[in-house]
């Protein structure tokens, strides 16, 4: 799972090159690299509606329009403002801040220091992972780079606009991939979230306005711009414009990082990028979106991979983590294993996500013990969905995803393994 993958027959978003080493930055500017940070310095304006007109959304998962959230910073009367690259990257599955960071580090900072210009901050942060040493080293020498060349630091391009950035290693807290969470870590605060309104655009760190993005949505500004947003429309589809980085793991033969345009099915991604499943065994589920996303069975991946479909089936896009099982799979140890993550992640602020995550791991602990009842699988679903509704950050909201799809797909694999369906099954022989 350590190369990034692609397809001939589209535009891309975003060129790897050479994957065993990271993309220089005179190789970088060689081929269009910073034109499009000159572009943005020359008319800001034009820039902005370039983001605006592409559609492009958040890929850290949320999918907030980037344009929309920019405009609202220049809406904001306060002077000192600072931007934050998210790349806490912390839902299982999903490596692709990480190869960008390690692979193309100067996309990522062109596109931060677009977007830094456009929102008015002249300070920053990159948050990344303290589990991903070599992207953070990788990042504080790119930064060092750019600043000798005149691409950041003060004066940009001999312009008048300055960025300073700064590399915050996180903790290993999950939690802080949560926007709030993570600038309450940058203050040195614990890494919980915070009440919103306001949001970060409005007060966030110390209480000033702050642009927060994902590596991946910041990567994809300076093609935007270069390139323009007539072009970036040409991929993908009107509701979901662009490509999406799929990270493919799993029971396929080809594991990895795809570029992939909004609009492929699921099943496209796993036959014409995967390669189909790896051995002979038939296809049982795919789990999309990470430990937060929903597992769904074949005949759910003929949706088209955008976000407007994909809401109408009750599929979760996420950062773009898809991970394929087959039939030797067990849906309920994959859930089991989700739920236990959550439970070790929640940081017990709020008494839904704290409580409710104990709950549903003891009782799915009987389950799979073979100790349960029927009533326990009602009891399972009735707590998933009270933290769902009741908690109070997105970890407590989505740590019930799993499950919950799961029960609506694979509710026999539960039902089949409790007590009193079990000895129904041996009075009657036949199962439950």
């Amino acid at each position: 799972m350590s190369t990034f993958r692609e397809l001939d027959g589209y535009d891309r978003v975003f060129n790897f090159g050479n994957c065993d080493s990271s993309v220089s930055l005179s190789e970088y500017q060689q081929t269009g690299g910073y034109e499009a940070l000159r572009m943005a310095i020359g008319n800001p304006k034009q820039a902005l509606e370039e983001i605006c007109r592409a559609g492009l959304r958040g890929r850290g998962g949320a999918a907030f329009p980037a344009g929309l959230k920019l405009k609202m910073m220049q809406g904001n009367t306060e002077k000192q403002r600072y931007i934050v690259c998210n790349a806490d990257e912390g839902e299982p599955g999903t490596f692709k801040d990480r190869f960008i960071m390690n692979h193309i580090p100067f996309q990522l900072l062109e596109g931060l220091t677009i977007a830094a210009i456009l929102a008015g901050a002249e300070n920053g942060f990159v948050y990344i992972r303290h589990e991903y040493p070599l992207a953070q080293e990788n990042i504080k020498r790119s930064i060092a780079e750019a600043e000798a060349a005149g691409l950041l630091g003060d004066n940009i391009l001999g312009s008048e606009f300055s960025l300073h950035l700064k590399i915050f290693s996180g903790a290993g807290s999950y939690l802080c991939g949560e926007e709030t969470a993570l600038l309450s870590s940058i203050e040195g605060k614990k890494g919980r979230p915070r009440v919103k309104p306001p949001f970060p655009i409005e007060k966030g760190l110390w209480g000033k306005p702050t642009l927060i993005n994902n590596v991946e949505t910041l990567a994809n500004i300076p093609a935007i711009i270069a390139k323009g947003s007539a072009w970036y429309r040409t991929l993908g589809t009107e509701d979901s414009p662009g490509t999406k980085l799929i990270s493919l793991s799993g029971d396929v033969k080809k594991r990895g990082l795809y570029e992939v345009p909004f609009g492929t099915t699921f099943r496209e991604i796993i036959e014409n990028f995967g390669g189909g499943m790896k051995e002979v065994f038939d296809l049982k589920a795919v789990n999309i979106g990470g430990a937060s996303g929903v597992v769904v069975p074949p005949e759910e991946l003929d949706c088209p991979m955008e976000y407007g479909k994909c809401a109408e089936r009750g599929i979760t896009i996420g950062s773009g983590a898809v991970y394929v099982m087959d039939e030797q799979r067990s849906i309920l140890g994959n859930v089991h294993n989700r739920v236990h993550f959550f439970l070790h992640e929640s940081c017990g602020k709020c008494t839904p996500c704290r409580e409710g995550l104990r709950q549903v791991n003891r009782i799915i602990d009987r389950v799979t013990a073979g100790e349960a009842s029927l009533k326990d699988i009602e009891n399972l679903e009735r707590f998933t969905r009270c933290m769902q509704e009741a908690s109070f950050c997105g970890l407590g909201q989505a740590a019930g995803n799993s499950l919950l799809s799961s029960l609506k797909y694979f509710r026999e694999e539960y039902e089949n393994s409790c007590v009193d369906c079990v000895e129904k099954t041996s009075e009657r022989g036949e199962l439950c």
